[in-house]
């Protein structure tokens, strides 16, 4: 049996995704089974999966020492190569840049090499990250696609990462903008307003009708320049669904550039073979603040940016496009 005393920094969670944390090499039938079984207690009392925590309560987990020895084990961060690029860092949250090529979490593909990692990392050696299992671990607020690169917002504490997530639901307290290179000439300003569903068997994402499984999902943009043949739009998420920008851009006609999963292959080829580009030309460049309220209150009225790569903007400079 594992007993632990809920401090201010694991409080106001779901339990289960402490209990997730805390045994991070179990099995999550094996969680969910000893929920079942009443084997997890509050203050002496069975709770469910979604009890919320609370600071000061006493968490009893009836799990043989066993095998909580072997189910929580600490993550294999600390000799992780380190390289990041902080745009922002203070006792809260954590603002870094995520390049091309890295993942935002592990997958089946990679479960070391991710920026989650590398912040961790950082953190541990920083000494502000325990590696204990049943400390908060730091995460990210929000996520990029691997071949998207931009700014990522990661909290230090559970009250920062309910506060951030809760805003970018809304898109009304935290703004980000998005740098992107299109197919053919755009308007000078749009709006999609186009529902998204995503099937979960081949990860592709497409438009739907709400009546048919579709989540509402809109995309304000403005073009910057453009030339013959492109268009540099800056894009302003007001929902934020799972390739919400590629899916979009492709519906009204204007793929992004370099997207091998939603773009114009033959458009792509072409620009690969010119510029030597061969993923999408996406790039979440701006993070705006406007958090009026609560303990962030103090990033009000706060905007921090990440440039286009060197190769990037000479790409525009050889099409004539210009960020205004």
């Amino acid at each position: 049996m594992k007993e632990i005393l809920i401090t201010k920094e694991n409080s106001n969670q779901r339990i289960d995704k402490f209990i997730r944390k805390f045994l991070n090499e179990a099995p999550l039938s094996l969680i969910y089974k000893t929920f079942r079984k009443k084997d997890i207690k509050i203050n002496g009392k069975p709770v469910k999966e979604n009890y919320i925590l609370c600071e000061g309560d006493v968490l009893r987990v009836y799990i043989s020492d066993e095998k909580i020895n072997e189910f929580n084990k600490p993550k294999d961060i600390s000799k992780i190569n380190c390289s990041l690029n902080i745009i922002y860092e203070d006792q809260n949250i954590l603002i870094v840049f995520k390049p091309k090529g890295i993942l935002t979490h592990g997958d089946s593909t990679e479960k070391r090499m991710t920026l989650s990692n590398q912040v961790l990392s950082y953190l541990y050696n920083k000494g502000e990250f325990k590696n204990d299992g049943s400390s908060f671990t730091p995460s990210p607020c929000h996520r990029l696609d691997r071949n998207t690169s931009g700014l990522v917002i990661f909290a230090k504490n559970v009250i920062s990462s309910q506060i951030i997530m809760e805003k970018l639901k809304t898109h009304e307290e935290i703004s980000k903008k998005y740098l992107v290179l299109v197919k053919g000439q755009t308007e000078k300003n749009g709006e999609i307003d186009a529902p998204l569903k995503k099937d979960e068997s081949s990860g592709f994402v497409k438009v739907a009708s709400l009546n048919n499984g579709g989540k509402s999902a809109k995309t304000i943009y403005k073009t910057l320049s453009f030339c013959s043949d492109y268009s540099l739009v800056e894009a302003t998420l007001v929902s934020g669904r799972t390739h919400q920008l590629r899916v979009h851009f492709s519906y009204i006609k204007h793929p992004i550039v370099g997207d091998s999963k939603y773009g114009d292959f033959a458009l792509n080829k072409k620009f690969n073979a010119k510029y030597d580009y061969d993923s999408q030309f996406l790039h979440a460049y701006k993070l705006i603040f406007n958090i009026k309220d609560g303990e962030l209150r103090y990033l009000n009225g706060k905007e921090f940016i990440a440039p286009l790569s060197k190769k990037e903007k000479n790409i525009l400079d050889d099409l004539g496009l210009k960020l205004l």
